[in-house]
C-alpha cells in the first residue's frame, strides 16, 4: 500500500510529491478530483440520455410507419 510520502501527482508533465505539498495545494487537488468526478457523472448521464433518445426515435419511426399503412 502506498503511503502519502510515496504518492506523486503529475501536473503539466512535472511530478510533485504529495507529502511536500502545502495544504492549499492538497485542497486544490481535492477540488480538481471532485470536478473530474462531476464531469464523468455528467458524461455518463449524457450517454444514457443519448441512448434513450435513439430508442425513442426508432420507436417514433415505427409508429409513423404503422400510421402510414392505415
Amino acid at each position: 500500500m502506498a503511503t502519502q510520502s510515496d504518492q506523486v501527482i503529475t501536473v503539466d508533465g512535472k511530478d510533485y510529491k504529495l507529502a511536500e505539498m502545502s495544504d492549499a495545494a492538497k485542497a486544490q487537488i481535492a477540488n480538481v478530483q471532485f470536478v473530474d468526478e462531476q464531469i464523468q457523472q455528467r458524461q455518463n448521464e449524457w450517454a444514457v440520455a443519448d441512448t434513450a433518445r435513439l430508442g425513442y426515435t426508432a420507436a417514433l419511426k415505427g409508429e409513423l410507419l404503422k400510421a402510414g399503412r392505415k
